[in-house]
């Protein structure tokens, strides 16, 4: 089935276009989990804690790369096995990694994230992407979501704040570098659509900038939308309202840091509670946009 379509049906399924980041933060997760871990050991303790609590409520979880590569082949094996028990759990996953390159080098980051032959590509439904390098540096990610059902999110506006010493530039054409990467995105997911209206090859927009997103939305009609930003950087479920359409699709908001480390924002929970509190939070992400939006 077409990654968004599979999306869709997740969404429909839960209720709800909540992704949770699993950003594992060496110093935010709990020390009872630390203890007589390596550090590998000790995410997937926290990871398998946050998926258990979670993956009735949600459809997708985004496992942020980095946070597993600074360990080495000790995190690696921690991002294999969380994504493994997630996909076992009944979730789709998205590799959060901003890959890209050109030639034989995207090819490679391609076929090791979205090959189903992969150690990592059988258990990951979609990748983020850089599209900086242009075309020729996308179309390996392209070929292979139409190969094996896989979805790439490209970075079209990004949530940080200088995103704009870039994104918002404007060109000889009157386009700003963020709508001409719209543009680009929309002619990159022309024949990847599914039964559903939406095509697998969609696009990060950030939460932190709603000014944006009537236009961004108007330029990429059939883009399902990744969004960051929301919650801890600022981001309203009112802010979102042109992200979606009238049935309450073509989105997924992200929430990293307030899910997976809710329990240190109330003093209510102790360490021990970190999963509890992660169901919690979920919950209140999922009423706060189900009050603005039908799904």
């Amino acid at each position: 089935m077409n990654f968004a379509d599979r999306l869709i049906a997740a969404i429909k399924n839960k209720k709800s276009v909540a992704c949770v980041g699993l950003d594992p933060h060496w110093d935010q997760i709990p020390a009872f989990l630390k203890e007589g871990r390596t550090p590998g050991e000790a995410i997937l303790a926290f990871n398998k804690g946050i998926i258990d609590a979670i993956s009735d409520l949600v459809p997708i979880v985004k496992p942020q790369l980095a946070f597993y590569e600074k360990f080495g082949m000790d995190g690696l094996g921690a991002f294999w096995e969380t994504i493994k028990y997630a996909k076992e759990k009944g979730l789709l996953v998205l590799a959060d990694g901003k890959r890209d390159d050109i030639g034989s080098t995207a090819v490679a980051y391609a076929q090791a994230y979205l090959d189903t032959k992969g150690e990592f590509g059988q258990y990951i439904d979609a990748l983020t992407v850089n599209a900086y390098l242009g075309s020729d540096g996308v179309k390996p990610f392209v070929d292979l979501c139409r190969e094996h059902d896989k979805g790439i999110f490209v970075l079209v506006k990004t949530s940080n704040p200088s995103s704009g010493e870039l994104q918002d530039l404007r060109l000889a054409d009157g386009m700003t570098v963020k709508e001409k990467m719209a543009s680009l995105v929309a002619r990159w997911g022309q024949d990847l659509e599914g039964k559903e209206g939406y095509s697998a090859i969609g696009a990060v927009v950030g939460a932190t900038y709603p000014e944006d997103f009537e236009k961004l939305r108007a330029q990429m009609p059939q883009q399902i939308f990744l969004i960051p930003g929301y919650g801890a950087q600022g981001g309203t479920a009112a802010d979102l309202k042109t992200c979606f359409d009238e049935q309450g699709l073509g989105a997924i908001v992200n929430s990293s840091r307030g899910i997976i480390f809710a329990y240190t924002k109330d003093s209510k929970y102790s360490e021990e509670d970190f999963a509890e509190a992660a169901r919690e939070a979920v919950l209140k992400m999922n009423g706060e946009l189900a009050a603005n939006y039908k799904f």
